[in-house]
Formats: C-alpha cells, structure tokens, sequence
C-alpha cells in the first residue's frame, strides 16, 4: 500500500474591517493556494452569501470528481488502444441542505462526451467509463452514488 499525501493553504480574505462580529458584515472570500501552482480565488455559493463571480467548494467538489474519473478513463483508453481524441464533460451535483443548515451531496452525474477515432473503439469506450469509476479516488471516497451517462461518437 502506498500513501500519497496532499496539502493545500486556505486563506480567508472576506474580512471588511470588523472580523466577524455581525453575518452580514463579512465576506466569505478565500484564497486556495498549492506550493508552486496558481491561487484559486473562490468564495461560497451566491445561496450562501458568496461572490457568485468565484468558485465555490461545491463547485470545485463535482470539479474533482469529473477531473478524476477522466484521467482514469484516458489511462484505461491509452492502455487498451481507444485512441480519444476528444473528451468533455457536463458534470452535475444534487446537495440538499437541511432545514437546521447542515447539507450534504447526494449524487453526482458524469455526462462525457467522448470522441474516439473509428466504430470499432465505441463499445470499449463505454466499457472503460464504469472501469474508470471504479479506480477513480474521488469517487472512492464519498458516501453517494457517481453516475455515468458517456456519449461515444467517432470522428468522422
């Protein structure tokens, strides 16, 4: 077994003078910052008070579960000679959120749209996207279902 471990720095930079004394009187803008890549400026969801203009922890949950499972089905192609030479994805969440605050996912649906180089490729392309669930961390790790519904068209 490996153990492969991660840090990241969050700052909070939504104080406007007075900390928080009051809800309304802060901001909940905050900086992600990782040793030697680029700061994420983000803030919470516009629902709760955010800048709608930055990502938001929600935003960047689905992110990372859309980004994961993909590496891992480009791994499975290249591997299996699926040669893609396209790959998007329209990522969703469903979070409900408590009547005392308190909120959680409760899925999440992967929709790819992946472009392969001939017919004969399509079939084993839809097969590696559940393989690629599978090995995918992120989706090893939450307490609710990761959905799948790929789209394999061939590049004409």
């Amino acid at each position: 077994m490996k153990t492969h471990n991660y840090q990241a720095t969050i700052k909070w930079t939504g104080n406007k003078g007075t900390g928080t004394d009051n809800y309304k009187n802060y901001e909940r803008n905050h900086t992600i910052s990782i040793e030697n890549k680029i700061d994420i400026l983000s803030s919470s969801d516009p629902a709760f008070r955010g800048d709608k203009t930055k990502h938001n922890p929600e935003d960047l949950f689905i992110s990372s579960l859309s980004s994961c499972h993909m590496l891992w089905y480009l791994h499975f192609c290249s591997v299996n000679n699926i040669v893609v030479v396209e790959y998007t994805d329209y990522v969703t969440g469903i979070m409900i959120e408590e009547g005392d605050g308190k909120g959680r996912f409760i899925e999440v649906t992967l929709h790819p749209t992946i472009v392969v180089t001939s017919t004969e490729m399509v079939q084993k392309a839809k097969e590696l996207d559940h393989k690629a669930n599978e090995y995918c961390f992120i989706a090893n790790s939450v307490n609710f279902p990761v959905k799948h519904s790929p789209t394999v068209l061939v590049r004409e």
